[in-house]
């Protein structure tokens, strides 16, 4: 019984020693990434784009403005990733 207080004092103070955690907001992954991440990012939305056959381009290109975040790869199937910096 001792030792399940122990630990359960030992949780708590390493629970009260980090601050609970915020989201990361875009900005802030985007200048964390070097420029291959950020290809290999581009890569990813463009496989998700072409995994739809009647997705329209300009629709998808207005999807992060329409929800509020701020992309600088475009949501599209025919983006050339390797310009992307």
């Amino acid at each position: 019984m001792k030792g399940i207080i122990i630990a359960i004092a030992v949780l708590a103070m390493i629970q009260l020693m980090f601050e609970p955690g915020q989201a990361l907001t875009c900005g802030q992954v985007d200048a964390s990434l070097a420029p291959s991440d950020k290809r290999a990012a581009c890569n990813c939305v463009k496989a998700a784009a072409n995994r739809y056959a009647n997705l329209k381009d300009d629709a998808a290109q207005a999807l992060p403005t329409k929800c509020g975040v701020t992309m600088d790869t475009p949501v599209s199937r025919t983006v050339n990733c390797d310009i992307i910096n």
